[in-house]
């Protein structure tokens, strides 16, 4: 409830309303949401599953997949449940602590997801540039050593934030407009000087985010370098084909992010819920199309489905 120190009251429990403005819709808004969240439980299920049982999808390219589809169930399951449980339930009390795990857990997979982006352009870099050294360099051993990267990478960058919100008193207000938590939204309920909240959040934005879609861009930039120095129409049109589900999901990835942050900083006039909504896009809208992409696009993930389905048939 409430705790008291010398500093005044600090709410130690909050109450998300989800999406303020729009309560009277609540119902109808759950029904995508339900929707995304069931497609992302099956899909990425059913890709980790195919990727770890058929040795054929052992390849480099299959298994960094397999690590996004993880995220993604993460991801879905940390958001999805909680705004389901406050539109049908109106369930939006949350504890301080909960509510910093539930960020921390967010954040975490954010900076994951970003970390395997880039490694996936790294992977196909590889795979157009040195194509009969692509095995002996992408070993298991070092693709098990990049995602124990990543995660470190994620947590060790994400873990400060932690204490910088358990140094606040929240005394200002226990109503949070949103559908979940996130870092500066609890932080401006704080009676403290958050500069340090921002700053901080700034670097980790400009120090992963930032210079992963950097290094992306950079490895695309040698992959073209290398697809039109190849001497066939045919070979630089099967080179850039190996590319496009991977070049599909980064859009997805970025795009609502960058989308949210724009209009963020410069729709002043924007209603609130339009923010919401933006940024609950960025956490249903990839975890839903990533398989549906990858299951479109990729040849080897079109037959092992057809070959599940039609052999229990």
């Amino acid at each position: 409830m409430l705790s008291f120190n010398r500093t005044g009251v600090s709410h130690t429990v909050f109450y998300l309303l989800g999406i303020p403005g729009l309560e009277d819709q609540h119902l109808w808004i759950s029904i995508p949401f339900f929707i995304s969240y069931v497609t992302a439980l099956l899909g990425n299920s059913l890709l980790i599953f195919l990727i770890l049982t058929r040795r054929s999808l052992h390849e480099p390219m299959f298994l960094f997949l397999c690590m996004l589809a993880g995220a993604d169930l993460v991801l879905s399951t940390c958001t999805v449940p909680q705004a389901l449980a406050i539109f049908w339930f109106r369930a939006g009390e949350i504890s301080l602590d909960r509510c910093i795990t539930q960020f921390f857990i967010i954040h975490c997979i954010f900076m994951s997801e970003s970390g395997i982006l880039l490694v996936m352009a790294f992977d196909r870099y590889v795979a157009i540039c040195y194509p009969l050294r692509y095995t002996t360099i992408l070993t298991h051993t070092l693709i098990g050593k990049i995602g124990v990267t990543i995660f470190l990478r994620s947590y060790c960058t994400v873990f400060p934030i932690i204490f910088l919100l358990k140094r606040l008193t929240f005394c200002r207000n226990n109503v949070l407009p949103h559908t979940g938590c996130e870092h500066i939204g609890l932080a401006k309920y704080a009676c403290n000087d958050i500069r340090v909240n921002i700053w901080y959040g700034l670097f980790v934005i400009v120090s992963t985010l930032f210079l992963d879609i950097l290094l992306i861009f950079v490895s695309y930039m040698l992959i073209l370098r290398a697809v039109f120095h190849m001497p066939s129409q045919d070979a630089r049109h099967k080179a850039l084909s190996t590319c496009g589900s991977h070049v599909c999901i980064i859009i997805l990835f970025y795009g609502p992010g960058i989308l949210t942050t724009l209009a963020q900083r410069f729709g002043r006039h924007i209603p609130a819920h339009i923010h919401i909504l933006l940024a609950n896009v960025c956490v249903l809208a990839p975890p839903m199309l990533n398989p549906i992409i990858y299951g479109i696009k990729t040849k080897q993930i079109q037959e092992q489905v057809a070959h599940l389905f039609l052999k229990q048939k």
